[in-house]
């Protein structure tokens, strides 16, 4: 296990009451969470997200990603069924970090796409890590999932954690004229299924 479960609690939102669960990866030293409401039974699927850290799109509202409106989108979905899981994951900016991100964000803004600017700043287009979502997911009772998401990478990543994904829920949010040339490189560099 290279997960430690520390402590849950209420967590009372705008969507209703979730339940907050916190969880410190022992190998990086990283601090992820669950959000989950409702009851799960292990036999059936349970809707959720893997929602990985945008301190600029979650916090700050920036139009430069969809990564606000999607998170508050999946939140909003689960209270509607009334059960679900959503997995907050401390990987900022595809994993490359908050001050490169900025540093890629400069670099946007000098023509590069979001793939380009990782790039060439050294690092791969994508970093994250999810080999440690199952251990969280085992923790909270779900084995199947309906995953909300446009990344085919995630339902592998489910799937190679030994979590089913009986469907893939598409996830869109938060398009707007700021976001578009980044919303096409998700997908046509990403392979994202917007």
């Amino acid at each position: 296990m290279s997960l430690k479960y520390v402590a849950a609690s209420r967590l009372p939102t705008r969507w209703g009451d979730f339940t907050l669960h916190g969880f410190e990866d022992l190998q990086s030293g990283k601090e992820h969470v669950a959000l989950t409401m409702g009851e799960f039974d292990p036999q059936s699927p349970v809707l959720m997200r893997i929602h990985s850290e945008c301190l600029t799109g979650d916090a700050l509202f920036s139009l430069r990603c969809d990564c606000g409106p999607q998170l508050q989108a999946a939140m909003q979905r689960i209270a509607e069924e009334g059960a679900g899981v959503l997995l907050y994951l401390r990987q900022e900016g595809r994993g490359i970090g908050l001050l490169n991100k900025i540093r890629a964000y400069a670099l946007q803004d000098q023509g590069h796409d979001t793939v380009e600017a990782n790039i060439a700043l050294g690092f791969e287009a994508d970093q994250r890590d999810y080999s440690f979502v199952g251990e969280m997911l085992e923790k909270v009772g779900v084995k199947k999932a309906r995953l909300m998401t446009n990344n085919p990478r995630k339902v592998a990543a489910m799937e190679a954690c030994g979590v089913e994904v009986v469907e893939r829920v598409p996830h869109c949010a938060g398009q707007n004229s700021h976001n578009s040339h980044y919303l096409s490189t998700k997908a046509g560099k990403l392979g994202h299924l917007l």
